[in-house]
């Protein structure tokens, strides 16, 4: 009973809350208005992996899965495997089936549309595997960019109109009828296709052809209102899997990222971009001294004293961080891929982060983020179990 009760608090919190507070051209939007006016931060790189090529998710809320493939992109590069990209829409056409299977089986009281969760990516391609982008793309009729704004709006109201019928009881062939919708909007996944002179499905092109083990990745919150060092609930409106990560104090989000990058590895990173103190156009986030002054659209004196120079930020304490979380000013926005570290003209140290959103900013598709913005505003953080140092495992047990 006192499991259920828990869970019925969860779902009536996830059922009141959007996927996203910004659609994603909102985001981008929102995210673009510090235009880039200044050259008042230089970096100089210290460590720069290996990745595939910058895309663009489009208008659609697929930062996770395109996120989360390049991350396992530059995971094959680590293992050794010739890189390409995987086919990000494959991921996301699996989730949203996977999710909407959790919307009728939960009475319609949990989160669906496009977001998700770095974990999500991983746990599809465990279920079914992935494929070469070349050969799935979900482009269809000749356009070139995602929009799946119409699609989701048709595929909710047919899961609504699944849970109001008369009787209360479900025709599972919903499910046909979801995947068919799936298909005239993104067209018809192969059942079989060939790469390279050889014929794969989907799972044996995950097994032969990529070789990664998805029990190899571990995912990492911070709250503090639950013990560190355990397993705690992801309480975001997009963990519609009801996934648990391990709860550790922030500044050690800091210490496995530091230690995986050195190490070679690379990061999934699941934070909040909606302050206007995260510059897509300069290509820099960082956490000013006073951020609660700076909500909502900033003015051009505020933008070029943030971005004319850096600045010193604040000691992020756990109290400051968890309030962010319960006030909601820290949101759980957007996905992205740290592959590197940097320092600014006074030695302080930045991620080197590739995001999805192109090439259009002054980092050409990257942007700088402070470890003082990680630490505080971060939703979760993603690595290979190897990639962890031992102070980490032993506190785990992995």
């Amino acid at each position: 009973m006192y499991r259920k009760k828990i869970l019925i608090a969860v779902v009536a919190m996830l059922s009141t809350s959007a996927t996203f507070l910004f659609a994603q051209d909102e985001l981008v939007k929102k995210t673009s208005e510090n235009k880039s006016d200044s050259v008042g931060f230089q970096f100089t790189q210290i460590i720069n992996l290996e990745r595939t090529a910058i895309e663009n998710q489009g208008s659609a809320g697929t930062c996770w899965s395109y996120a989360t493939n390049s991350f396992l992109e530059s995971e094959m590069i680590k293992a050794g495997k010739q890189p390409l990209h995987l086919a990000k829409i494959f991921t996301a056409r699996n989730s949203y089936f996977e999710k909407a299977q959790n919307y009728i089986r939960m009475g319609g009281s949990v989160n669906y549309g496009d977001g998700g969760e770095p974990h999500d990516a991983v746990n599809m391609y465990a279920k079914y595997g992935t494929m070469p982008e070349s050969v799935y793309t979900g482009l269809i009729n000749g356009s070139t960019k995602h929009n799946f704004t119409k699609m989701q709006k048709s595929l909710k109201a047919m899961l609504d109109s699944i849970l109001k019928v008369p009787s209360g009881k479900v025709d599972i062939a919903w499910k046909k009828n979801f995947n068919d919708t799936l298909d005239a909007y993104l067209g018809k996944v192969p059942a079989t296709f060939e790469y390279e002179g050889k014929t794969y499905t989907p799972l044996s092109f995950a097994k032969e052809r990529v070789g990664l083990n998805p029990d190899n990745y571990v995912e990492f919150i911070s709250q503090n209102n639950t013990p560190y060092w355990k397993m705690a609930m992801m309480m975001i409106p997009d963990n519609w899997a009801f996934q648990w990560c391990w709860n550790i104090p922030s500044a050690d989000f800091i210490t496995i990222i530091d230690y995986a990058l050195k190490n070679g590895y690379t990061v999934a990173w699941a934070t909040d971009v909606s302050e206007p103190y995260f510059s897509w156009p300069n290509g820099v986030a960082f956490v000013p001294e006073n951020p609660e002054k700076y909500r909502g659209r900033l003015t051009k004196e505020e933008k070029h004293f943030l971005f004319g120079s850096p600045k010193q930020e604040p000691t992020i304490t756990a109290e400051f961080r968890q309030q962010g979380i319960e006030n909601n000013s820290t949101t759980d926005d957007h996905d992205m891929h740290i592959v590197g570290l940097a320092k600014d003209q006074n030695g302080k140290e930045y991620y080197i982060v590739k995001n999805s959103w192109g090439e259009s900013n002054d980092y050409k598709g990257l942007i700088y983020v402070s470890k003082a913005y990680v630490q505080y505003k971060s939703i979760s953080v993603m690595v290979n179990k190897k990639a962890l140092p031992k102070s980490i495992t032993s506190k785990i047990k992995l």
